[in-house]
């Protein structure tokens, strides 16, 4: 009754498509899976998937794109708690592919040679789902985007048998995926895979692959449809770049990072070492940069832990939850904060303090690599592992040595 009059209301203000009218004739209608490459930012990274449809006879067209989101009041709630709502829009067809070019963004289209009755389906159904009571839905970022519901339209009007060429095993892990998109920014590609437990790493299909864009028009290229005579056909009717975009290609593989951050990971341990080595004489200048390099992991990784560690337990962000990656960065890490201030301060109290912490976390760390002898931990965080490890480790044996050193200085001759 809702969608009844929600056409009706939509139908007296001229709003509705054509084809939602009864005017669209079904061999009319063209339908085009449209992808475009990645951008520049981090929503922007993964690429981005729209569906168009078009009354040739009728001369109309629109543009049906599932990515709409904003960072409006409630946006850092919502994300945070897990529970970012997204929507459909219909817009126009040329200013959106005008939009991504100033963008610099490949506009790719590939028309689909479809049945009538097949492109009336999905019409129908991109009309339907752009009604304001049907619009939002529950974003998550591998099951349900805007990739993955263009594809399931997709698939239902055309019998399930995308979902079926797609069953096979993917050739990646979706971290590795994930991974080989976000390395146009090493930190944050880092922050995404410290944030993101082992559901990342089972094994999974080609049909999970899609969502990402560009996997998922791959899968329709290659798609050969099965017609109720048994002939098979190319989903793909005809393929063009619209516009293409002057950036380099998304690399087929991840990055292998974790010799670097090993090395990373050990020079900052060998510069604490060394200051600590220097402070010892009772020089200021060492004691405070050591003090300083406190404050910033503190302030860094320790805001970091501490913010995983209440999204993994409260929040709806199941791929945070049971993380591994606590074991080497948490919220006993933000405590270097203020205890790296009392160093610099030369606060007495600092040092066995910074004792505990270090020993702590450096526990907590080589427990982290002994549990991989146990099939439950199969979280793929080694390059994790490499970077954070050390420098637990390191700093928990400098002031290990400068507690052993203390005690020994206080021993009678």
């Amino acid at each position: 009754m809702l969608t009844a009059l929600s056409l009706a209301a939509a139908l007296a203000t001229g709003q509705l498509p054509p084809w939602m009218t009864g005017q669209s004739q079904p061999a009319d209608l063209s339908i085009s899976l449209v992808t475009f490459s990645p951008g520049d930012t981090l929503t922007e990274w993964w690429g981005h998937t729209a569906l168009v449809v078009e009354d040739r006879r009728l001369n109309h067209a629109r543009l049906y794109n599932f990515g709409m989101f904003s960072f409006g009041e409630g946006f850092v709630h919502r994300f945070v708690q897990g529970r970012l709502e997204f929507w459909v829009a219909d817009d126009s067809v040329g200013a959106t592919y005008n939009l991504y070019r100033t963008l610099n963004r490949d506009v790719r289209i590939q028309e689909l040679d479809l049945l009538p009755e097949q492109a009336a389906n999905i019409a129908k159904a991109l009309g339907t789902h752009v009604l304001p009571e049907n619009r939002t839905y529950l974003y998550h970022h591998y099951n349900d985007n805007c990739s993955t519901r263009p594809r399931d339209i997709l698939d239902a009007a055309i019998g399930g048998q995308l979902k079926a060429a797609t069953r096979a095993p993917a050739r990646m892990s979706l971290r590795e995926q994930t991974r080989r998109y976000s390395m146009v920014n090493p930190p944050m590609s880092l922050v995404l895979d410290y944030l993101q437990n082992d559901e990342l790493d089972g094994p999974i299909t080609q049909a999970h692959e899609a969502f990402l864009p560009d996997e998922l028009e791959q899968q329709v290229q290659a798609l050969q449809l099965t017609g109720t005579d048994g002939v098979k056909r190319p989903l793909v009717r005809k393929q063009w770049t619209w516009f293409k975009a002057n950036r380099p290609p998304v690399p087929q593989t991840p990055p292998n990072w974790i010799p670097w951050l090993l090395l990373v990971g050990l020079g900052v341990a060998g510069v604490g070492q060394l200051l600590g080595w220097a402070a010892r004489s009772g020089r200021r200048l060492p004691r405070v940069l050591l003090g300083l390099i406190h404050v910033l992991l503190g302030l860094g990784l320790g805001a970091l832990g501490v913010f995983l560690f209440i999204v993994g337990i409260f929040t709806n962000h199941t791929v945070a939850h049971r993380n591994e990656n606590l074991l080497l960065v948490n919220p006993i890490t933000f405590a270097l904060l203020p205890l790296g201030v009392m160093l610099m301060w030369g606060a007495k109290k600092a040092r066995p303090a910074l004792f505990w912490t270090w020993a702590a976390l450096g526990a907590l760390s080589l427990l982290g690599v002994a549990l991989k002898v146990l099939p439950m931990f199969d979280q793929q965080n080694w390059n994790l592992i490499a970077l954070f490890a050390p420098i637990n480790v390191g700093f928990a044996a400098l002031f290990w040595l400068d507690r052993r050193l203390e005690e020994k200085a206080a021993r009678p001759t």
